[in-house]
């Protein structure tokens, strides 16, 4: 027996709070539940693939659970011997995974048999990846109240993602919520080659990046609405950020339709997907102007039909947006920015930590600050 937080527990059980004391975090789910969501960190070794997870669920179901239990367990056999020649064959004597199934049962607590048989400290985790993912809802619940966030704000174009990557590379704690989600928060979002991860999966990767910050340090994030493409943000998080301090990034259009030309330019190699992208805007700006657009599109017009999509679609709505939606918005203060080059940004970037730096010094939003 050992003991856990003044209880004693089975040897060879361990609880989700003790996931970050273990060599390797091994999921023994099928390949398919394990790309829907997984413990970040964790290698797939599967007790059953997809296609025998399928047959064994068959079996029970259609012929018997005696049948399916002796042909699982044959198949299981296979696979955890499988597993030890291929992928466990360099472990050492003193080498201590954690494993862990749906919720805690034969698929984990077969590797772990075997494994402790064979002289590791392997622990199975006590309620599986059902457990794991109650505490994830759970800490998502209740970890972003405890952050000072600093919520960009600025119409599109103003290089709100870059900036955050220029605050990373400062050493400051930054919450980059499309990088996680895989996508530019708009109708024209999507990334090549870069499909968004599950609902499940961004989550646990963003409980990931919040238990890295210092509640004592401002955390900068992006003002986004309540969904990045298929991605949808905990209300936790959304209250918090709606709640926090907002720094306001202003730069000419010009400026703007630059910076978009240059962030943007797969889309001006795939003119009929744009195209395609563009007729889900047809009910909100009417067919006349997506036929205008289209064209822009089709004859390569790619400044002007930035120019256009920003006045006519995109600084309408974050105008509404954000008055509506953070509540401290219209007293932000705001930074000025004729230029969105990469020294422009890096710039702006150290202009904002100073920014919110003074107002956490003096308890209140400074006063607008220019750049130039």
């Amino acid at each position: 027996m050992t003991e856990t937080s003044g209880q004693r527990r089975p040897a060879g059980l361990a609880t989700v709070a003790q996931l970050r004391g273990f060599d390797a975090i091994i999921d023994t789910r099928s390949p398919a539940e394990f790309a829907l969501d997984h413990i970040p960190g964790a290698i797939n070794c599967p007790a059953l693939d997809d296609a025998q997870r399928a047959e064994i669920g068959t079996l029970y179901k259609q012929v018997s659970p005696f049948v399916a239990k002796r042909r699982g367990a044959a198949l299981v056999a296979l696979n955890i011997g499988r597993h030890l020649l291929d992928s466990f064959q360099d472990k050492g004597p003193q080498w201590r995974p954690l494993i862990y199934c749906w919720r805690g049962g034969r698929r984990s607590g077969a590797f772990v048999t075997v494994l402790r048989q064979i002289g590791w400290d392997a622990h199975q985790l006590e309620g599986g990846y059902k457990n794991y993912r109650r505490d994830v809802l759970t800490q998502l619940s209740e970890l972003p109240a405890r952050f000072d966030f600093h919520v960009l704000s600025g119409p599109t174009g103003s290089a709100k993602s870059r900036v955050l990557e220029r605050l990373t590379a400062h050493g400051e704690q930054v919450l980059d919520l499309e990088a996680l989600a895989a996508h530019k928060g708009s109708v024209l979002g999507n990334q090549p080659g870069q499909p968004q991860p599950p609902q499940k999966m961004f989550e646990s990767h963003l409980l990931e990046r919040l238990k890295t910050f210092d509640p004592a340090r401002p955390v900068f994030a992006e003002a986004e609405s309540r969904r990045i493409g298929r991605i949808s943000l905990p209300d936790s998080l959304i209250d918090r950020l709606r709640t926090s301090p907002c720094i306001r990034i202003d730069a000419p259009a010009a400026a703007r339709t630059e910076f978009l030309l240059g962030d943007y330019t797969y889309l001006t190699q795939d003119a009929d997907n744009l195209i395609e992208c563009l007729q889900r805007l047809t009910e909100l700006r009417g067919r006349a102007t997506i036929d205008s657009w289209s064209a822009m599109a089709r004859d390569g017009q790619w400044r002007q039909l930035v120019a256009s999509l920003l006045e006519l679609h995109y600084d309408p709505l974050y105008r509404r947006s954000q008055q509506h939606n953070f509540a401290r918005h219209p007293d932000a203060p705001t930074i000025c920015a004729e230029r969105l080059d990469a020294a422009g940004i890096d710039a702006l970037a150290a202009r904002i930590a100073a920014c919110a730096d003074q107002g956490s010094r003096n308890g209140a939003s400074p006063p607008t600050a220019q750049m130039r």
